[in-house]
């Protein structure tokens, strides 16, 4: 079953972006370093604020937690998706983006899978 998980962000500050969700909202970040904050939200969802300019997403970035990642990319390739990050690992799992038809990009991801 497909999950939303994450909405990843880019920003110039991660931890600056974080202080203002926790002032505002409540929210505390997880630190994962000077350049990325994990925000839980509730409900198992995180906002992902990314400072590193080599890795951060040109727009938000949709994150979906799924079973299967080698299955979703059969079907992302057979419905015209593109795939544009090859699977990687991460703290926390394996990953890939994808672009759709349309020209959004999100990301599929399963928790702890190893690379083929």
């Amino acid at each position: 079953m497909a999950k939303l998980k994450m909405v990843e962000y880019p920003t110039s500050s991660a931890a600056k972006s974080a202080a203002f969700l926790e002032a505002v909202f409540g929210w505390q970040g997880i630190s994962y370093g000077p350049l990325y904050e994990d925000v839980p939200i509730g409900e198992g969802i995180s906002l992902g604020l990314q400072a590193d300019l080599a890795e951060a997403p040109n727009q938000p970035l949709v994150v979906i937690e799924v079973d299967d990642l080698r299955a979703v990319r059969e079907k992302v390739e057979a419905a015209d998706g593109v795939v544009t990050v090859e699977p990687f690992s991460f703290p926390g799992g394996t990953r890939m983006h994808f672009q759709e038809p349309g020209g959004n990009v999100l990301a599929a991801y399963v928790p702890q899978m190893d690379l083929p």
